[in-house]
């Protein structure tokens, strides 16, 4: 078993990935693990990520209540949002939260991360819905990324930044990186004249894939709400957005695409 010591290092060492890739500038964005269910590690607030050393790590409990920290610092002032997080994903075991340059703007713009324009993108994350905005260090961002937690391993935050959370640190990194990766392909092809999709049948065998191969995790491929109800799946939808009804195209739409569809065969 890896001790805590190690642990901490190992939060450093992702500190600086983040911090060197540009995901988080001055002393943004916060990290932390799972030790069991009443103990984690995290990122203290006020210190840039890129620069932290093991001491500079705090333990807290699963109500974010300090249980040791080296003088000078105190946990995150986001927390809370790590918190929720753990609680209603008993299966993650580390958080990551960024403000990545592309994927930031994507939630600076209200644009989720839905449209399936590479295979690694749709296997690895489906889609990646914005939660509404809330005030930093309040409950209001744990609020809003609640509802979102049983469908998604990542989620941009409105007008805020990202967050990626999975069964193990290394794990969570790799789910934020993959968002910005995604953020970045789909801004620069928009660019060039928008992106050509994948089509509804190449999303589903990617997504037929992703099942064969067993991947962890909550994903469209599994728990969408639309997939749960018979109806197209994230990435056919384009909806995972801003509302109570993510995941979800109305019956109206689904109706209007049809006759759609119809007139266009017909000639009409």
């Amino acid at each position: 078993m890896v001790n805590e010591f190690e642990i901490k290092k190992e939060i450093c060492d992702i500190g600086k990935r983040i911090y060197n890739r540009g995901m988080v500038a001055a002393n943004d964005g916060n990290i932390s693990v799972k030790l069991n269910d009443h103990e984690f590690l995290c990122t203290p607030t006020g210190v840039s990520k890129g620069f932290m050393t093991p001491e500079y790590i705090c333990k807290v409990d699963e109500n974010g209540q300090v249980i040791q920290a080296n003088k000078g610092f105190k946990p995150s002032s986001e927390i809370k949002m790590h918190m929720r997080v753990y609680k209603e994903r008993p299966d993650v075991q580390s958080v990551v939260h960024a403000h990545p340059m592309y994927a930031t703007a994507f939630a600076i713009a209200g644009i989720p991360l839905t449209q399936p324009i590479m295979p690694e993108a749709v296997i690895a994350l489906g889609c990646v819905p914005i939660a509404e905005y809330g005030t930093p260090s309040t409950e209001e961002i744990p609020n809003a990324v609640s509802k979102y937690l049983q469908y998604f391993d990542a989620v941009l935050l409105e007008n805020h930044g990202a967050l990626a959370y999975s069964d193990s640190l290394l794990n969570a990194y790799h789910k934020m990186e993959s968002v910005e990766f995604y953020a970045q392909l789909l801004f620069l092809s928009r660019q060039l004249g928008g992106p050509k999709e994948l089509s509804k049948a190449q999303v589903e065998r990617l997504y037929e894939i992703r099942r064969q191969f067993g991947l962890k995790g909550k994903h469209p491929a599994n728990v969408c709400l639309n997939a749960k109800d018979g109806k197209p799946s994230c990435h056919s939808c384009g909806g995972c957005a801003n509302t109570e009804k993510s995941c979800a195209a109305s019956d109206e739409d689904v109706v209007a695409a049809i006759t759609k569809k119809v007139m266009k065969e017909l000639g009409l």
